[in-house]
């Protein structure tokens, strides 16, 4: 007689709070830039600016912030198209949350642009890459977006890397030990992308596995 297997250990994607509060941003000089136009508002370099970073490299983090001082409305920059712009910027302040260069209505943005100037209203855009490296179809929405200040967040550093990681795991409720932290800033990808991406993954397969995670884990389930 075949013995049956029993039950696989489902992992259940439970919810976990991430805090995007200004004492839960993490500095460093990768975004200390970034940070110091967020903070120095409303002593812009214009009224409309662009925040440009990789993925996960804390844009919405520093958007959230300013979006709390300001009183900034959010909008996704795919969303323009059929959005009431006057609207939009009642209260002053917008962030155009992830401009790229496709699926984004040019003659939308270039009017947004303009009347966010003519009211004194302020813009935050967030981007991958600055606005005027994007393939702009409309002419005179790219001369706009190529005088637009641009204020980058680049690669973190080793402790940074090792700060984000311990917060992500905390997001989770998770305590780890600097051995695995070490581990995983020696080994991991040079961005918040890949952190955010191992934390996820030892979370979730030390709960399938009921293991805890450790460096021992790490090596195993992230093959680093």
């Amino acid at each position: 007689m075949t013995a049956r297997a029993g039950p696989r250990q489902l992992a259940l994607d439970l919810p976990h709070t991430t805090s995007f509060a200004r004492d839960d941003f993490l500095a460093g000089p990768s975004n200390q830039a970034a940070l110091a136009l967020v903070e120095r508002w409303p002593d812009w370099p214009g009224q409309v600016v662009a925040l440009v970073g990789p993925e996960g490299s804390g844009k919405s983090h520093l958007a959230a912030i300013w979006a709390n001082a300001s009183g900034a409305r959010f909008l996704s920059a795919r969303a323009l198209a059929g959005a009431q712009l006057p609207a939009a910027l009642a209260t002053g302040a917008l962030v155009i949350e992830d401009l790229a260069e496709t699926g984004v209505d040019e003659r939308a943005l270039f009017h947004l642009i303009n009347l966010a100037r003519e009211q004194g209203a302020y813009v935050l855009l967030t981007a991958r890459r600055a606005p005027a490296e994007h393939d702009t179809k409309l002419a005179d929405l790219a001369s706009r977006l190529r005088a637009l200040p641009v204020v980058r967040l680049s690669t973190p550093d080793d402790t940074l890397l090792r700060a984000v990681l311990v917060k992500l795991f905390a997001d989770r409720q998770l305590t780890v030990d600097e051995g695995l932290v070490a581990y995983l800033v020696s080994r991991l990808e040079r961005s918040f992308a890949a952190a955010r991406t191992a934390v996820e993954t030892l979370d979730r397969e030390a709960l399938r596995l009921k293991r805890p995670v450790t460096r021992t884990l790490a090596a195993e389930v992230l093959q680093t």
